[in-house]
């Protein structure tokens, strides 16, 4: 498990949920960070399907023509924030032009249409999420929750983000950290 001081840099990271920490919006969630700092923290959650919103819906309403590249591809629920924004988490295989936050060597994220065109047409990433709304949190307000063990952090790998069934992502988290997700408990011990 990963021990924080207020100096720990989460972007990249994820966070896993712990059962019990008290936000529906948030159980069983992994989102993955795109930035944190001591102005703030956004992520994206990103084993939430958007319940009844296709891509190709979307693309339709966007005015954006449907291609080979958008069907099927599941639409997600980001966080609580904006949930009218769309973000596109994706492999760094792909760069909008002057729009995409480089997270990472692994991860990139784009917030601008071009980026849901061009996957339309097949010209996008291997790999994308793209999830409507953000996770968020205030200065100091993140480094709070995780002193009260509202969440766990972990290595993000294309793997647990990309590869993997909505599902299967918390426990894959927890597991890629040594933690049984069977044997958590929503109390926390007391000595």
């Amino acid at each position: 498990m990963t021990l924080h001081s207020d100096s720990t840099d989460l972007t990249g990271k994820l966070l896993i949920a712990m059962p019990g920490m008290g936000d529906p919006r948030f159980d069983k969630s992994v989102i993955f960070m795109c930035a944190h700092s001591p102005e703030g923290s956004m992520g994206l959650i990103v084993n939430k399907p958007a319940g009844g919103v296709s891509l190709d819906e979307l693309l339709t309403q966007l005015s954006i023509p449907t291609g080979e590249g958008s069907k099927g591809a599941a639409v997600h629920f980001g966080g609580p924030v904006e949930h009218g924004r769309g973000f596109v988490l994706h492999s760094r295989d792909y760069a909008g032009e002057g729009a995409t936050m480089e997270v990472n060597d692994s991860f990139g994220m784009t917030a601008t249409l071009d980026i849901l065109q061009d996957i339309a047409s097949g010209q996008g990433p291997e790999n994308a999420i793209l999830a409507l709304g953000y996770a968020g949190w205030a200065p100091g307000q993140l480094e709070g929750e995780l002193q009260r063990n509202g969440w766990l952090t972990c290595d993000a790998t294309p793997d647990l983000v990309f590869g993997r069934d909505d599902g299967a992502k918390w426990s894959a988290a927890l597991k890629s950290m040594g933690v049984d997700p069977l044997l958590l408990s929503a109390e926390g011990g007391r000595a």
